[in-house]
Order: C-alpha cells, then structure tokens, then sequence
C-alpha cells in the first residue's frame, strides 16, 4: 500500500483521495518532526513563563481576557473540546472523515500549531488502524475554523466522543483500545491546535473536486454520444475554430470532441443532408463545457494552496520564539472556491439534461418517442427525464453562493464568518446531481444509438457503448428503471466508460 509522507507542504489532491478511499496510509516526515518539536518548545517555555497568550493562557473567543491559572491551563484544552462539541446531524462518511484526519495531520505538520509529537503520532496511527471518528456534518460556520466537527474529531483522541472501527462503534477510548492505542494526554494549546482550521471544508471541498474532475470529461463522452444520436455534425468543434477564442478549457474540450467523434458510420450517413446546424446543446458544447474546465482548474489550484497552508491561531513561529495571532482559520477562500465550483459543475447539469430531452422528444431527435417501441403502451425514458429534470431543478437552489451571509457569533467578537463548510457540502451534493444527471443522458444516448444499428457510431465511441451494454440491456420494453440508473453510475464511478474511451480516443483529457 502506498504511503503518503506528511510535511505539511506538498500533500496532493490524489495522495489525498487515495488515503480517503483506504487506498494509502500516512507517516509525518522527518523534517516535519524536527519543527513540530521546535514549536511544542516555544509553547512550554510560554506556559513556564506563564506570559500571556491567547488559547494558551487565555479563554478562547469571547473569553480572550480572561486569564487562566498556571494550574488551569491543561484543564482549558479538555474543556475547549467538550464544550466545542456541538455538530449535529449525519457523520461524515467514512472516506471524509480519513480526508479530515490527514489534512489536520498535514497542517500540524507545519509545525505552526504547538501540537506534540504525541498528540499527531496517535492521529497519524487513527488513520493508518482505520479508526473512524464520527463527526457530524452540521455546525460549522467555516470561522475561527471548523470548530464543532473538529472538536468532535478531538475528542476521540482523549478517548471520548464517539468512533467507528469497521462494524463496530463505540466511545473514543473503547474504539482505541480495539486496536491498541491509548487516548492522549492535552498539554497547553493542544485541544484548540486540533480544532482551528478550514479542514472540515477542505476535505468535502476536495472530494467535490475530485468528481468534478471525473465528471468534466464523462460529460464530454455523453454530449459526443448524444451528438452521433441524434445525426448531428461535428464541424463546429474544427480547431480552427477555437483557435480564434483560445481558451484552454474550450480547446481541451473541443479536441475531446473531435478525438470522440472521429471515424464515425452514423457521420457519413448523413453527410450530405439538409441540416446546417445543430442546437446550442451540441453546437456549443465546448463554449459550455470549456468554461467549466477552466473553473476547475483554477479551484485545484486554490484547494492545493488551502490543503498545505497553516490555518491556525496564535501560530507559532520558533524562529523568533513567538506566538503571534491572526486570522487563517477563516474560509472565506475556501467558500468562494466552491460557491465558483458549485454554480460551474451545475451547467454539465442543466445541459445534459436538456440533450436527453432533445433525445426523448420525437420532434427534435427523429427517434421513437421515449426511445422506446410501443410508446404508449411503454413509457421508455419519460420519467429518466424527469428525474434528470429534478436534479437539475434541485441543483439550481443549491448553487445560491453560501459566502454571501454571515451571522455573527461568540457575542460578536466573530463577526464575520464565512460559511464555507455549508458551501463545500452543497457543492459535494451538486456534483453527486450532475453525476446522476449525466448518467441518464449516457443511457439515453446508447438507446438513441440502438436505432440507428447496423451503423455504427465514432470509434472511440464504440467501446463506451459496449462497456454499457455488459451491465445494461437495450430498452425493448418498460422495466423497473432505478437498477439501470444505479448501474450506470457504478460505470462513471468506476472510472470505466472513460477508460474505454481514451483506450481509442488517445489523449483525451
């Protein structure tokens, strides 16, 4: 099993899904453990000197003049996670919360944070034995970091809170003890080193990006699909033309078009017909699904920058033997980075549906309506359409930006906060739409295919079509439609419709 290497510099998006999906383990650098001693030294001589700083010897928030007894200070950490412990709803799922863990992992590997080689060692040990804690999805108002679910994820480190090993779910110390390990002991700064940061949001964002990425190119194969379905023409993706609005996200994409479309029997059927044009839905596919590439690469690269940067508050610099506060707790970065995702990856929804309903409609698409023989007596993909209608519906509530409120909090010492961990989840909840949304427009596709036989579509295209086929049959009369749209989705999820593509389509990205 691979194994990432923790430094709090140069933890990658795949390094991170990987360890989400149990996929790697994790260790801190050597380099790493040498400044996070360093920085747990700065706090010591602090706390022996008993000077006055804030979240060591301080209350937190509100409570920042109120001095704490020398005698106090280790009591305060306990004290900040339980009290901070308020989420409520559904635990993350289990690849989140390992997302979670890594990412506090890297970022007290900084060595900002004051933690103790301890305190990450039995964080670095929870990920690799698979200790899972429950963390509730709700309560974060993405300032002055992901306070309540990371105070969740704290407390199963002193062994309480609650936690998950496989099957089984217990107290922190119960689900510790399982796999042999013994709950931490909280020195100064330590509970609110485990707690300030964007982390919460991080990781959902991170996964939201991730299918993103996936879905950017599968919606590229679903429109080209659609496209050979419905006889139409692949002249507006000529490079010339996209050379003359050069941006890299539309050229990208209308090179996968043409890679998709090439060598194509359906093409040459109809090559001396009529049509000029096609619709704007396959007409301007790369304008459309262009801009939406181009969304998602600047959000990794910003997700890349938050993944690797300290978040804490005071952070410790032992260089100049200094606590300093400040403000990168807050996720107003973070909440605009998926607000900007959300409303882009939206767009693969709203027109991919609208290519399934051109696909279904007999007036649009010369097909059989429904993409079934028998209409009437079978109703075919009616209502696949209209369920790819409510997601797209259902998205476009969503996409209303969460960085746009702000309600103060702890007596309005926190008066501007950021919503981010609401924006992340929203935006992960989007992509799974879209996803759904244009898993139903490739089953369409391959049924709107099925008429037109013995021709065959682009080669590229060939493969996909087949690997469908191997998990779904052709649509001869009306059956139970929920275990199609299931199967389907396993294919994107998978990643196998796009292997097959890119094994004839080469380079397509």
């Amino acid at each position: 099993m691979k194994k990432v290497l923790l430094d709090g510099n140069s933890l990658t998006l795949n390094d991170l899904i990987a360890v989400g999906e149990g996929n790697a383990t994790v260790g801190i650098s050597d380099e790493a453990r040498n400044w996070i001693q360093k920085s747990r030294d700065v706090v010591d001589t602090i706390v022996a000197e008993n000077r006055v700083v804030y979240g060591v010897t301080t209350g937190f928030g509100n409570f920042a003049t109120v001095t704490i007894p020398h005698e106090k200070v280790e009591e305060l950490q306990y004290n900040l996670l339980r009290s901070h412990a308020a989420g409520i709803g559904q635990p993350f799922p289990a690849d989140i919360a390992r997302m979670i863990m890594t990412l506090r992992a890297n970022v007290l590997a900084k060595g900002r944070s004051g933690i103790s080689l301890e305190v990450l060692d039995l964080l670095i040990e929870m990920i690799n034995r698979n200790v899972i804690p429950l963390i509730p999805e709700k309560g974060s108002v993405g300032a002055s970091g992901d306070l309540a679910p990371l105070a969740h994820l704290g407390l199963v480190l002193i062994g309480e809170g609650r936690a998950r090993l496989d099957d089984q779910e217990g107290t922190g110390a119960e689900i510790l003890k399982m796999v042999d390990l013994t709950p931490c002991r909280l020195r100064a700064k330590e509970g609110l080193a485990l707690i300030n940061g964007t982390q919460v949001m991080t990781a959902v964002g991170a996964k939201a990006l991730y299918q993103a990425k996936r879905l950017a190119t599968l919606a590229d194969i679903a429109g080209a699909m659609t496209l050979e379905a419905s006889k139409g023409t692949a002249t507006a993706f000529d490079e010339r033309i996209h050379r003359e609005r050069p941006y890299e996200g539309q050229l990208t994409c209308a090179a996968n078009m043409r890679k998709l479309l090439d060598d194509s029997e359906i093409a040459r059927s109809h090559r001396d017909c009529g049509k000029v044009q096609d619709s704007y839905t396959l007409r301007c596919i790369p304008q459309v699904h262009g801009p939406v590439r181009e969304t998602i690469a600047f959000v990794d690269k910003m997700l890349q920058i938050e993944m690797n940067s300290a978040t804490d508050n005071p952070m410790v610099f032992a260089e100049q033997n200094e606590l300093v506060s400040g403000g990168n707790f807050h996720g107003e970065s973070v909440a605009f980075w998926m607000d900007y995702l959300r409303i882009a990856i939206s767009e693969l929804a709203n027109i991919s549906e609208r290519r399934t309903e051109r696909l279904v409609n007999p007036v649009l698409s010369e097909l059989p309506a429904f993409l079934v023989e028998d209409g009437g007596l079978n109703s075919g993909f009616m209502l696949a359409h209209v369920t790819a209608a409510a997601l797209v519906s259902e998205n476009k509530i969503l996409a209303h930006p969460a960085s746009v409120d702000s309600i103060p909090t702890s007596a309005n010492k926190e008066d501007h906060v950021s919503m981010g961990t609401i924006a992340a989840r929203k935006t992960l909840e989007v992509a799974d739409n879209v996803a759904n949304v244009i898993g139903i427009e490739l089953l369409a596709a391959a049924q709107g295919l099925e008429f037109l036989t013995p021709l065959k579509p682009a080669k590229a295209l060939i493969p996909v079509v087949e690997r469908i086929r191997e998990k779904i049959a052709p649509w001869d009369k009306d059956r139970h439609m929920s275990p199609d749209l299931e199967a389907i989705r396993s294919l994107m999820d998978d990643g196998s419709l796009t292997e097959a593509a890119k094994r004839v389509a080469e380079g397509l990205e």
